[in-house]
């Protein structure tokens, strides 16, 4: 029986803005719309094709919660293609592509098209339980009077809106403030965070400048008159420097943190999708040269712990499936939420220590940075929580190609204490 395997045909997104700047009236789904048409434009492959759309999505629209079948209901596409949207936090795209994979596998699918969608722009706003509950009563009122006297229960503290948190559900602690647990914990100083968070905007700066990393954006024209056009990324910050980033105040512990908005992902908006394919069905087209996923894996820890280490799990999960080391990775892609929750992870694959935490006779390996985020990453890119999986996906398998590499990895931290590997394979 031959082995069915699933083959990265292309990725395309759409730039990634700051919160607040030029998707802040954009909705999430059509900024996944404009991804997923982009994506089967540059890959020529007809939509019809397409067996299933999977896309990833943390704080949904209350309007549009699948925006999965939204994407799935474009012209592109017959409206019998099925489609479902899910949530694994900043892991949200990479398991989408994950599960297409395993649909391909399965021979349930033979093309997925898998991405994810974040508008933090457009964060819903809630009102209070007690407001809520009382405009519910209020609509089950049978008079205009019996309404009013409902309505007239209202006090002020009724009127304060209700928004989503950053936060963990479990613990009550933020992002931020998990990551400033790590940094202490682990002795991550904050010249080393800011060293790292300089070469991401460096890297990514030089990976604009060459084009690399402006390939896979699909330039955005917006404004009144359509006439306002977004290329690029526009979190990088070219002219930073060491110095510039050592001045920034500490965030979230402001009298001993280390912590700082130079050093962690801004919040982003944006779309990421990739294209895929079963493999021998990819190499009947003439499609080539391919990357296929060769393994994944996911593992999690207690949020109240070190929330962000559950890469240092995931990873040699990811490689022993592979059949495969750290040291074979001719690239490496890890995601940036944090640079304390990055040199954490990295020293966790290289510690004796902490090879006794992950059950191993010996550490998982070091981390070669000439090859690890080479063109930058969260911290200069952006992250928009659900699509930046696709992201990384699409930038790991386009410079596999160009450097004929044969093994890459993909490494993601998610809030829950979760932590996501993928491993990719140039065939």
């Amino acid at each position: 029986m031959t082995t069915r395997r699933a083959a990265i045909i292309a990725g395309v997104r759409t730039p990634f803005a700051r919160a607040g700047t030029v998707f802040r009236d954009v909705s999430p789904v059509a900024l996944a719309r404009f991804a997923a048409r982009e994506l089967v434009y540059r890959s020529g492959i007809d939509g019809a094709a397409v067996d299933e759309v999977i896309f990833g999505q943390v704080v949904p629209n209350v309007l549009a919660p699948n925006v999965a079948r939204e994407v799935s209901l474009l012209p592109q596409f017959p409206k019998t293609v099925s489609a479902y949207t899910l949530n694994r936090a900043c892991a949200s795209a990479a398991q989408a592509i994950a599960a297409g994979s395993d649909q391909i596998v399965l021979g349930q699918a033979d093309v997925v098209l898998a991405g994810g969608v974040e508008n933090l722009s457009q964060v819903p706003i809630l009102h209070s339980q007690r407001f809520s509950q009382l405009l519910v009563a209020a609509s089950k009122a049978k008079s205009l009077g019996g309404r009013l006297s409902i309505l007239a229960k209202t006090r002020p503290r009724d009127l304060v809106p209700v928004s989503p948190a950053i936060a963990e559900p479990s613990t009550g602690e933020s992002m931020g403030q998990s990551a400033e647990k790590m940094a202490k914990e682990n002795g991550i100083s904050r010249e080393r965070q800011d060293r790292h968070a300089l070469m991401s905007h460096q890297r990514a700066a030089a990976g604009v400048a060459d084009g690399r990393l402006t390939a896979e954006i699909a330039p955005w024209f917006g404004g009144p008159g359509m006439d306002e056009i977004t290329e690029s990324d526009n979190g990088i910050r070219t002219d930073t420097t060491l110095e510039a980033l050592g001045s920034l105040k500490p965030a979230f512990d402001r009298r001993y943190g280390s912590v700082t908005a130079g050093n962690a992902s801004p919040l982003t908006d944006g779309a990421a999708a990739v294209l895929l394919m079963e493999e021998s069905r990819a190499r009947s087209m003439g499609l080539g040269p391919l990357v296929v996923i060769r393994s994944h894996a996911v593992a999690a820890v207690d949020p109240g712990w070190q929330l962000l280490m559950g890469p240092a799990f995931a990873v040699p999960k990811a490689l022993d499936r592979a059949g495969l080391s750290l040291a074979e990775m001719g690239l490496v892609e890890i995601h940036e939420a944090f640079a304390a929750q990055v040199l954490a992870n990295v020293e966790a694959w290289g510690s004796k220590r902490w090879a006794e935490k992950l059950g191993r006779p010996a550490p998982v390996g070091e981390i070669d940075w000439e090859r690890t985020n080479v063109m930058g990453g969260s911290i200069a890119i952006g992250h928009p929580f659900g699509a930046t999986g696709a992201r990384l996906a699409t930038t790991l398998a386009n410079e596999m190609i160009r450097r004929d590499v044969q093994f890459g990895l993909i490494s993601i931290c998610a809030q829950g204490g979760m932590g996501f590997a993928m491993v990719l394979e140039r065939v």
